[in-house]
């Protein structure tokens, strides 16, 4: 009944109700800085008032991928007046890659933008001074996006105390990124401070995290290493799942923000005996006080459920847990630590880079398989630090004395890119 009375209507009227095929009214293209437009639309090879099909869309995207001129090509259409639905706007999104600013010497036309010739490297200076290792120093080169946007491959190159070389590759996935792979393989060397023995590693890793929630992530990790400790040779297979729970916004210069991890990993040996369970639980709560300054609490406990072997025995001293003691002051399979740190910035919080100063009080004790940790010695630690806070790069000079021990300094930096 009422699409017969439409009918009426529209014959009356004199009303065409037959659809009109939709054609191209116009071609834009976004994205492009060095290919004029009017080339990339050659290329696209389409002209006003071809009919717009899934097909045609299919095309066009076919031919600029194969000018193999652009990262990725995607069309779209859209309609381009409400009037006329038939009218419809074709846009050609382009990713033309790396590009560069370069001097011309042309006054009338300065700079011009031009592609890069190879992947972009990015590198940054490493420098680390920790007492019982000794001064490590060396460069961090990474190439950016080198499989799409979201990624990263790094290569860690140092010497000194810290002798490394590898390869890092970092992946997010998913639209709003909440997935992260991170996979790589690396050589290391460095002296166990307990035990004054080169432990040398080779090994390979892989490791996924995920997003649950805004301020909840959790991740596995599987790892393989083959290690030469004390003219003692191991292989390693080791298998683990952790989950942090991160309120923070900046790890550094929090307020009123808590950060919690709890930590368990599988360790298999080939030279015998049960599997090794480990265990770590860690926590921080941050308080902001007068001005800018932050009491900062922290307090962690590592665990294992039988003997470890020498070189995988946490260590007890130096800026990891207790900063007024040496770095390897003592070992053992249960290791429990804490601090109470009051953080002064004694610049403007709109700087991009901060400096301050903060106080810190350390405690701690380790003891081996079946003893109790009441029954240690609990070392003790009490020094101040200045620091340098920036976009991403963190300088640290600490210095320390331990109570009815020595003075230690300690200096450490941590680069983000």
């Amino acid at each position: 009944m009422t699409l017969g009375v439409a009918l009426f209507f529209a014959a009356l009227l004199g009303l065409d109700l037959q659809p009109t095929a939709a054609v191209v009214s116009r071609v834009v293209v976004h994205g492009n800085a060095v290919t004029p437009s009017e080339e990339i639309i050659g290329l696209a090879d389409v002209r006003v008032g071809a009919p717009v099909t899934d097909a045609l869309l299919a095309e066009v995207e076919a031919r600029l991928r194969a000018a193999g001129r652009f990262r990725h090509v995607e069309v779209r259409k859209r309609f381009a007046s409400i009037a006329d639905p038939s009218l419809v706007l074709l846009v050609i999104l382009v990713d033309e890659g790396p590009l560069r600013i370069e001097r011309t010497g042309d006054p009338d036309a300065p700079v011009r933008v031009v592609r890069s010739r190879g992947p972009r490297l990015l590198f940054l200076p490493v420098l680390d001074a920790e007492d019982g290792y000794g001064l490590t120093y060396g460069v961090r080169l990474a190439v950016p996006n080198p499989a799409g946007v979201g990624g990263r491959v790094s290569f860690p190159l140092t010497w000194g105390g810290d002798k490394r070389a590898g390869m890092q590759f970092d992946r997010d996935f998913g639209v709003d990124r909440r997935t992260h792979l991170q996979a790589g393989a690396a050589l290391s060397r460095r002296t166990n401070p307990f035990y004054r023995e080169e432990d040398g590693r080779r090994g390979v890793w892989v490791r996924g995290e995920h997003d649950l929630a805004p301020a909840l992530r959790a991740g596995v990790t599987a790892r393989w290493d083959a290690v030469s400790f004390g003219g003692v040779d191991d292989r390693l297979a080791r298998a683990g799942a952790d989950l942090v729970f991160d309120t923070r916004p900046d790890p550094m210069l929090s307020r009123n923000a808590v950060y919690a991890r709890a930590a368990w990993e599988r360790v298999g040996i080939r030279t015998g005996g049960a599997p090794i369970h480990r265990a770590e639980l860690e926590a921080r709560g941050y308080l902001g006080l007068f001005g800018q300054s932050i009491l900062v609490v922290r307090a962690v406990r590592e665990d294992a459920d039988r003997l470890l072997p020498p070189y995988l025995k946490p260590l007890l001293g130096g800026s990891a847990n207790v900063r007024g003691t040496r770095a390897g002051t003592a070992v053992g399979e249960t290791l429990a630590a804490g601090s109470i740190e009051l953080r002064v910035p004694l610049t403007s919080p709109l700087n991009v880079g901060k400096v301050g100063v903060s106080a810190f009080v350390d405690a701690g004790a380790a003891c081996a398989a079946g003893e109790r940790l009441r029954d240690q010695r609990l070392e003790r630690g009490i020094g101040g630090a200045v620091w340098l806070s920036a976009a991403f790069i963190r300088l640290n000079l600490a210095v320390a004395h331990g109570v009815g021990r020595s003075t230690r300094a300690h200096v450490g930096t941590s680069v983000v890119f």
